[in-house]
């Protein structure tokens, strides 16, 4: 594997042409998309039509005028072929962690006599905590082995992330879903870090509910709002908790009593941020014009890549993620007794990775700005690190509030 042998893949790459569409600092390898994405070059025009002409100009007419009272329904629709759903099953609405509180509610709502939401250790921290403030609900939480066995009559609900955040790690949505189905629990997955990175089909697994943020791999900048899906077959029976007046069937009316839209507007709650959904729309839009079937031939090749790379040039890290790419999300991590300083290393040489508690270097791979290239440089320089000890500066073991 070589330097040369690298430009070469990345000079027939089919998704090249989208690198030029993402304003990236020069210097840098930016392998944390899947923390935070990329700014898209489009969006920071996008952005100040939003604030300068349709805010400024148009001030309140702009909610009819440019379409703003719609936007959440809207950029659901579009987020709606990127994991399998029907337009009308999405929409967009608040963060992940709200609209988990939401669903979570509602499926219990859904599920009298049962109080059980049933995960897995390590599911990402938000997801936990929001279940565990869940009122009169309790949190169980089984090995990912044993999940499909521990789903009984008391489960209400089984919440999962689809793509694990830490070892990228993909459950098989069907088969679990199916599994709490025939309980007569409802399943919900978290989609974070699997929208606009591996493929996802709600339609094809059956699956009842699911989340899912827009500033990882939609690009939709820090706080980007999120969205959520409920199947047609439940959105004239589960109601929105967080009964807001977005959600109301008729809102302009202003009446006393609430009373539920119908369809996804009833999971609105308060007004719609339309700056941010300007930005995410841009993001979105950039994937849907890729195309999934593109984005995830070149995950899988890119993945693979950093596995071998690492493999045959850092042998002293230890791979985490499933080495199977059908079992793996677009993130590839590794375990170190040293991942902190080694991170830190690395972004002090522009390589921007992260670490994840206790001993987990990770790295995100998004098809549409990175190359084989950046891979290799990236793993060049791990490798070095590695090697001459350099690592081990005293600056690179202190650690900062935001990690």
């Amino acid at each position: 594997m070589t330097l040369a042998d690298a430009k070469a893949r990345d000079a027939v790459d089919p998704l090249r042409r989208f690198r030029g569409r993402f304003c990236l600092p020069e210097g840098v390898i930016y392998l944390d998309g899947n923390s935070l994405g990329a700014l898209p070059a489009e969006a920071t025009a996008r952005m100040a039509d939003a604030v300068g002409r349709q805010w400024g100009d148009g001030l309140i007419r702009s909610w009819n005028a440019e379409g703003w009272i719609d936007a959440p329904a809207r950029i659901g629709a579009k987020i709606a072929p990127l994991i399998g759903a029907a337009a009308h099953e999405v929409i967009v609405a608040d963060s992940t962690s709200v609209n988990l509180a939401k669903l979570l509610g509602a499926a219990l709502a859904a599920r009298p006599g049962r109080r059980i939401i049933l995960s897995e250790p390590g599911n990402f921290p938000t997801d936990l905590y929001i279940a565990q403030g869940m009122a009169g609900a309790e949190l169980r939480i089984v090995a990912r082995d044993q999940i499909a066995a521990a789903i009984d009559d008391n489960v209400a609900v089984l919440m999962l992330t689809h793509v694990h955040y830490k070892s990228a790690a993909v459950h098989d949505m069907a088969a679990l879903t199916a599994a709490a189905q025939a309980k007569g629990a409802l399943a919900l997955w978290d989609l974070s870090h699997s929208v606009g990175a591996v493929p996802v089909d709600l339609g094809a697994a059956n699956a009842d509910l699911a989340v899912g943020c827009g500033y990882k791999y939609l690009n939709g900048g820090p706080g980007a709002p999120a969205f959520l899906y409920v199947a047609e077959r439940h959105q004239h029976v589960l109601t929105n908790p967080l009964s807001g007046w977005m959600g109301h069937a008729a809102p302009f009316e202003f009446t006393d009593s609430y009373a539920p839209a119908p369809g996804m507007k009833r999971w609105l709650t308060g007004t719609p941020p339309v700056l941010a959904l300007a930005a995410l729309e841009v993001g979105i839009d950039l994937v849907a014009q890729a195309g999934m079937a593109a984005i995830d031939a070149k995950r899988r090749a890119l993945t693979k890549y950093l596995i071998d790379c690492a493999a045959d040039r850092c042998p002293q890290l230890t791979l985490v993620s499933p080495a199977d790419p059908a079992h793996r999300g677009s993130h590839v991590s590794f375990r170190s007794d040293n991942a902190w300083p080694l991170n830190a290393a690395l972004i002090a040489r522009g390589i921007i990775g992260d670490f994840r508690a206790p001993d987990i270097l990770r790295f995100g791979v998004t098809p549409l700005y990175l190359g084989f290239a950046d891979i290799w440089r990236a793993v060049d320089h791990l490798a070095d690190l590695l090697d001459s000890g350099k690592w081990d500066a005293p600056e690179f073991h202190a650690r900062p509030t935001v990690t």
